[in-house]
């Protein structure tokens, strides 16, 4: 039975939260682990709080921040899989919930040779690996990933709903909405760490490409001030037909949940 406040869960129903962490600013590995283990706390938590939630979707950049210092960008970056994504698993796993996560960055293959990827894992309530997306389109010249070489992938995710992801800046080329689309993706989620002033340019293009593609939308957007930039918020969730089901404000901490 549902309650006030949440939505129950059933065999033809996926709750989706959102979760608008505020962009952190690290700078070692020391700090990302500790960072991580806020994220996981917040995993379990949300769950108590929303006994229906099925998925949760963190930012862009939420695990280690964007590391500004390009010997930081290297010395920080992680394996897939590997001792985050393990935090992450068990957290998914003794929820009962799957989780989208942000590792910025993933080493790449030639690693120290070449630059970063910027990826994102789907992580199910087994605890285990089941997409991993990297950027395409990192945004130059602040980014200096790798940009992504796997192309978009549509996974069974939770309950059976065929899900895909993108990353930030993906999101402003509607081709790659409709690949998603095209490969028979009913969710399109879009983690991103996006700055004023684009606030509404940036709601308006996932409320569009929800009704020009026909998906539901889960954006899970940054939050706060990094010492850099400020983050607008809107995380949201937007139904297929583009009306918004739920949508934050400019807090930190913000969750909304469909």
């Amino acid at each position: 039975m549902s309650r006030h406040g949440d939505i129950s869960s059933s065999a033809d129903t996926v709750g989706v939260c959102v979760f608008q962490y505020p962009m952190p600013r690290l700078h070692t590995n020391e700090e990302v682990i500790e960072n991580a283990k806020k994220i996981c706390e917040i995993v379990k938590g949300t769950k108590i709080g929303l006994p229906g939630m099925d998925l949760i979707v963190f930012p862009e950049y939420s695990t280690m921040g964007i590391m500004y210092d390009r010997q930081e960008m290297f010395d920080t970056a992680c394996a897939i899989p590997g001792p985050l994504t393990d935090m992450f698993g068990e957290a998914c796993k003794e929820a009962g919930v799957w989780g989208v996560f942000s590792l910025t960055g993933e080493q790449h293959e030639e690693h120290p040779k070449k630059n970063p990827y910027n990826t994102l894992v789907l992580i199910n309530d087994k605890g285990e690996i089941v997409q991993k997306y990297r950027k395409l389109l990192p945004w130059t010249p602040i980014e200096g990933w790798t940009p992504g070489n796997l192309g978009t992938i549509v996974t069974e995710g939770p309950k059976g709903m065929k899900v895909s992801m993108i990353i930030c800046d993906d999101g402003n080329y509607p081709e790659i909405w409709r690949d998603c689309a095209m490969k028979g993706a009913e969710l399109i989620i879009r983690p991103q760490g996006y700055m004023y002033p684009a606030k509404d340019q940036q709601v308006q293009v996932s409320k569009t490409m929800a009704w020009c593609n026909q998906v539901y939308v889960a954006v899970a957007n940054a939050a706060g001030f990094d010492g850099v930039y400020t983050y607008f918020g809107h995380s949201a969730i937007i139904g297929s037909d583009g009306r918004t089901l739920g949508e934050c404000g400019t807090e930190s901490n913000g969750i909304q949940y469909a």
